[in-house]
């Protein structure tokens, strides 16, 4: 006989490692999903019950004894609504990414995530075992197959699952973000539903861990492919669905909630705020300070923090020193008066020549170089460490993916601090968010970032009249080049044949690859793009792996 079943898309913000406050929070959406929608069946993300990516937690050895509690405290709330809950589920020894499909006193099955992600910054083939078998239940009059991330990218889970009947997949992931994500999940899905000949459901974790951020956009496709409900990407919620089931027990979704698709300006923006948030609030800071100097990077970092935390918990500190230049001064005071946030202005000059005083029978007879500039960038990282200390707030650090890329900046300097948003974001992409900031952001347009700090040539104003082209390629080159190595793996030689001058091109290679040590002193960073630093990119500090091919 036709008729409706209501499921609930569990899209939640859960913590690693909070197995107690994470089974709580999944108790109680059921009894939400229940109670508020009438709903038959709630899914939740991938590993709920841990967090994800829960690393080597998963080593410790009291893991199932805790995650064994989770599951009888979730089987005793005996609720009637069929909960479909991601877990680590251990069996002889080993390890399986698996998820219960509970109703009430009994869990009616389990299945084992078949395809283990060893790539970018997946390495679940560390901890888990791949399963082998589909899963399909009877649910509400629906014949319903299961599956967990990684196998929604290969064809055999969905073919498993067609051929044992199912009419309905149900997918549940903790899929991170990267630009155009959601694109690429979409045409995923498409292609999988045609293979499946079944509407699929898509469940996404919500919200930031570590430089990872989860952003959401559950989903639902019809069996031809057509993207019928999406939720609103980086908002943690529950979202209801209904799936029509014929009398030959076919599967349909109805057109229901688009939420609207965002540029990519918005994408990365909203991305860093909640990376931002998450990691200040699940690391239980009382708030953040950072250096602002006057120039684009700590600007967009100061509008970044104040929209992911409120101005009450930012803390901005202006440390000028001789080379400083007036409009720096004025434009880091107006950003900070505008946005309201609590400022300092602390100049260094004192420090720095005392620190000079100090050194006055090392440095005899020897040439002012890049070391006294150095000098300058650490007085202001003690002053920063310092009043993290005293207050309880982390420091954030401004530096972008260009500069960390060739080691522009200073270890224990500007590098000094807990987190680091702009880690993944490119010179030319801080400049487009600067503008989206200032004019797409809210509903009315607020120069938030004074327009003479986005107009005005970088620099770190270390030396007198320096700007970073002195010392680097345009940016507009050096980003080209930085994604065609970093992030596409092209050698020298196939970046040259794109069309770049030889000469620039091997110089910014050997940076990249003389500074690595830098970078693994780095903070981390919300990572936005394929192949950020950090998980994504792992190379060895000491090598000798030549340039060229």
């Amino acid at each position: 006989m036709a008729h409706r079943l209501k499921v609930v898309l569990a899209q939640l913000n859960l913590l690693v490692g909070d197995i107690d406050g994470n089974t709580d929070r999944v108790i109680a959406a059921a009894r939400q999903a229940s109670a508020e929608f009438s709903a038959d069946l709630i899914a939740f993300p991938e590993l709920a019950l841990t967090g994800y990516p829960p690393e080597d937690l998963l080593l410790r050895p009291s893991l199932q004894i805790r995650v064994e509690k989770a599951l009888e405290k979730i089987l005793q709330a005996n609720l009637s609504i069929v909960m479909v809950v991601g877990y680590p589920q251990q069996i002889d020894g080993r390890l399986y990414n698996a998820l219960a499909i509970i109703k009430g006193l009994e869990c009616l099955a389990t299945y084992h995530k078949q395809y283990l992600p060893n790539y970018q910054v997946f390495d679940e083939r560390r901890y888990f075992e791949p399963g082998s078998s589909p899963c399909v239940l009877d649910i509400a009059g629906a014949r319903i197959g299961f599956t967990i991330c990684e196998d929604m990218w290969q064809s055999d889970p969905i073919v498993q699952a067609r051929d044992a009947g199912a009419k309905l997949l149900i997918n549940i992931n903790a899929s991170p973000f990267h630009i155009n994500k959601l694109e690429e999940r979409k045409q995923l899905l498409q292609q999988r539903a045609a293979q499946g000949e079944f509407p699929i459901l898509y469940v996404n974790l919500v919200g930031g861990q570590d430089e990872l951020v989860f952003d959401g956009g559950s989903m639902a496709v019809t069996a031809s492919g057509k993207c019928h409900f999406l939720a609103p990407s980086y908002v943690e919620g529950m979202y209801p669905l209904e799936i029509e089931v014929a009398d030959d027990d076919s599967c349909t979704v109805p057109e229901q909630d688009l939420a609207p698709e965002l540029s990519m300006e918005a994408q990365v923006y909203k991305a860093l705020e909640l990376g931002v948030r998450d990691y200040v609030n699940k690391n239980k800071f009382k708030g953040i300070v950072l250096g602002l100097s006057g120039g684009i990077d700590s600007a967009l970092t100061l509008a970044i923090a104040v929209d992911a935390l409120g101005k009450d918990r930012v803390h901005a500190v202006m440390m000028p020193f001789e080379y400083t230049s007036k409009l720096s001064i004025e434009s880091a005071a107006q950003q900070a008066n505008h946005l309201g946030v609590n400022y300092q202005v602390i100049a260094i000059n004192e420090i720095y020549a005392a620190i000079m005083e100090a050194l006055g029978d090392e440095f005899a007879g020897t040439e002012i170089d890049v070391s006294e500039q150095n000098i300058q960038a650490r007085a202001r990282g003690v002053l920063l460490m310092a009043i993290s200390n005293k207050k309880g707030v982390m420091v954030l650090t401004t530096g972008n993916k260009s500069e960390i890329a060739v080691g522009y900046s200073t270890l224990y300097g500007d590098m000094a601090g807990g987190f680091d948003p702009l880690k993944d974001v490119s010179k030319t992409l801080v400049y487009k968010l600067a503008n989206y900031r200032n004019t797409d952001h809210a509903a009315e347009a607020q120069e938030v970032i004074p327009r003479q700090v986005i107009d005005r040539p970088p620099t770190a104003e270390l030396a007198p009249g320096q700007v970073d082209q002195d010392s680097l390629p345009p940016y507009g080159v050096l980003d080209k080049i930085l994604e065609l190595y970093i992030e596409r793996d092209y050698s020298a030689d196939a970046i040259v044949a794109e069309g770049f001058a030889g000469e620039v091109v091997r110089r910014v290679l050997s940076l990249v690859d003389l500074n690595e040590y830098k970078r693994r002193q780095s903070p981390v960073g919300v990572r936005l793009t394929r192949r950020g630093f950090g998980r994504d990119r792992r190379y060895p500090i000491t090598n000798a792996w030549p340039i060229g091919e």
